[in-house]
């Protein structure tokens, strides 16, 4: 990727997609977007990328794009062969903060989830949301907490409306139906 005049990295970067795959033989990319609306990633004019497992972000400016299926295909400034995509695999595509529209009235960003304690119906405590995965069907809230054995490691939660009773961002708190034992 080439450099960009993006300046220092933005301590506030919110994932929106994560590349999937080389498309064709020029450097074009397939990125899964997780935006409401999945073109909504092209709106933005930089991005920041980040290999799979973390690391440093680095900036990337899109250079074109289209919506295929329900992936989005995108070429970046510096990205012009299948072998530099292919680099590319797993990165995480970021954009800071700073620059997305304000959530409405009962939306959230999945990124605000990170770090919310998560409590059942019983009042137990499952546990700290550490990430939110998408693999297609619905978010999963990857959740790292104290208890019993099971929660002694590591549950998934489907983020979905018939297990998540309450997502209270002013108390750091999500509210679920799900057992300690699950």
């Amino acid at each position: 990727m080439a450099p960009t005049s993006a300046g220092a990295v933005p301590d506030d970067i919110v994932v929106m997609g994560q590349v999937l795959l080389p498309y064709g033989v020029k450097g074009w990319l397939r990125i899964r977007p997780h935006t409401e609306s999945p073109d909504g990633l092209l709106q933005f004019k930089a991005w920041w990328l980040r290999a799979p497992g973390g690391g440093a972000w680095k900036p990337a400016l899109p250079r074109e794009g289209r919506m295929h299926s329900d992936a989005l295909l995108v070429r970046l400034d510096g990205v012009e062969t299948r072998e530099a995509a292919l680099a590319l695999k797993g990165c995480d595509v970021g954009v800071p903060r700073a620059v997305l529209p304000k959530a409405g009235a009962g939306e959230i960003y999945q990124a605000d989830l990170v770090g919310l304690e998560v409590v059942n119906r019983d009042g137990v405590v499952l546990g700290r949301v550490i990430e939110v995965a998408d693999f297609g069907a619905h978010p999963l809230l990857r959740v790292a907490g104290p208890g019993s054995a099971a929660a002694a490691g590591e549950r998934l939660i489907p983020y979905v409306a018939a297990v998540v009773d309450e997502v209270d961002l002013d108390a750091g708190r999500l509210r679920v139906d799900w057992g300690e034992d699950y």
